[in-house]
């Protein structure tokens, strides 16, 4: 059997291995240490917030930023549906109801006009929702300006979900000068911005996330509720409920030499996407991710549309049999928070975007470790199949 082709593998560098060495060298083993310290400044000064803290999982620091929001049992909180459970299940943590919203064909992420019909609503309801978690779906940069307005004009803070998004960026105007663009990296928009290192993200610490903030204040209490919200006192003495959500100093060695490689990684991944478009864009009724004039996605994974009524009949679910046939990992996009079961009782507003997504969407292998062959073996395989089935 030909070697498997994973859909996103962990992808080490050179430098990873010195660091963990260097914590193993000075028998820093326990949670936290001086790796988690300059883990947090380098990835404060990437995304270009104040702030940062490294945690054991991206759920974390949602689970986080929702508690330092006040978000309490009987609040509701307002979630892109078109996404990972991760960017849900903390809000039921807190006792808190989702409120599912469905998302735009531009970027495929939460649809800000749909935003505000659902805000109007729930406050006519009496629910005004106590925050918005926004999420940048496989890496494309949402709309950012237009749920700032939204946000700012009902007064209800953004969770950014960026936990897909790490290197990704939106362009956007300097506020005292006008015509001038600059560049800001997802995850610096809400108020608070997550991130994820899972091992099957851009970079990984094998498992890990982060919380970003500007506000200092927040990021010590989260870094205090995160190691079990321990008092200053000699004895153990607690005051508030904790969690141990903290990331370890091996792990953080681990970060340090990825951030080595990050712009690489993002260049790799895009370059995956060019290919893949290159080879697969004269398709009729395969279509790819788009992404905006003032948006650079990572391109964590290359996302793609399948018209059965384009393709003759074949659907994105009979590619990715013909792909896992020969050993090939393909996946379907999300399937939206508001058709799983376990949120059957949550309030959701849809217009039919994520569910359509769902059904004609498929992720193609995007490690950053793929070579040509590995691609062109992808490609063959789904143009292959296309031209048999058609003939």
């Amino acid at each position: 059997m030909n070697k498997k082709i994973w859909l996103s593998s962990p992808h080490m560098g050179d430098k990873e291995f010195e660091y963990v060495k260097d914590a193993f060298d000075s028998n820093w083993i326990a949670p936290l240490g001086p790796h988690v310290n300059e883990f947090e400044k380098e990835l404060s000064n990437y995304i270009g917030v104040t702030d940062v803290a490294a945690l054991s999982a991206g759920t974390a620091a949602i689970h986080l930023a929702l508690i330092l929001l006040g978000v309490e049992r009987g609040d509701e909180v307002i979630c892109q549906s078109f996404t990972f459970s991760a960017s849900a299940n903390p809000i039921v943590y807190q006792g808190a109801t989702p409120v599912f919203v469905d998302s735009e064909k531009d970027t495929w992420n939460i649809d800000p006009s749909l935003l505000e019909e659902t805000i109007i609503d729930r406050i006519k309801k009496g629910k005004k929702p106590k925050a918005i978690v926004v999420v940048h779906l496989y890496g494309m940069p949402a709309k950012t300006k237009e749920i700032l307005d939204i946000s700012s004009m009902y007064q209800i803070p953004i969770i950014e979900d960026a936990a897909e998004a790490l290197g990704s960026k939106v362009k956007s105007q300097k506020e005292k000068v006008k015509s001038i663009e600059e560049w800001k990296m997802c995850g610096s928009f809400g108020q608070f911005g997550i991130l994820s290192f899972n091992g099957n993200k851009i970079i990984t610490t094998s498992g890990g996330g982060a919380l970003l903030s500007n506000n200092k204040e927040d990021i010590e209490k989260a870094r205090f509720l995160a190691t079990q919200a321990r008092d200053d006192a000699p004895h153990y003495q607690h005051s508030h409920i904790g969690y141990n959500y903290r990331m370890s100093n091996v792990l953080a060695g681990i970060g340090r030499g990825q951030m080595k490689v990050l712009e690489k990684r993002v260049e790799q991944r895009r370059s995956n996407f060019e290919y893949y478009k290159n080879e697969l864009s004269d398709i009729n009724g395969l279509e790819f991710q788009p992404e905006l004039e003032s948006s650079f996605s990572n391109r964590w994974l290359t996302a793609i549309t399948v018209d059965p009524k384009l393709t003759n009949g074949i659907t994105r679910e009979d590619i990715r049999l013909a792909l896992d046939k020969e050993n090939i990992e393909a996946r379907p996009l999300w399937k939206p928070m508001h058709l799983q079961p376990i949120f059957n009782d949550a309030p959701s507003y849809v217009n039919g975007t994520s569910e359509k997504l769902f059904e004609d969407g498929l992720c193609l292998p995007s490690g950053s470790n793929l070579d040509n062959n590995d691609l062109n073996r992808i490609t063959s395989v789904i143009i292959n199949y296309l031209n048999k089935k058609s003939s």
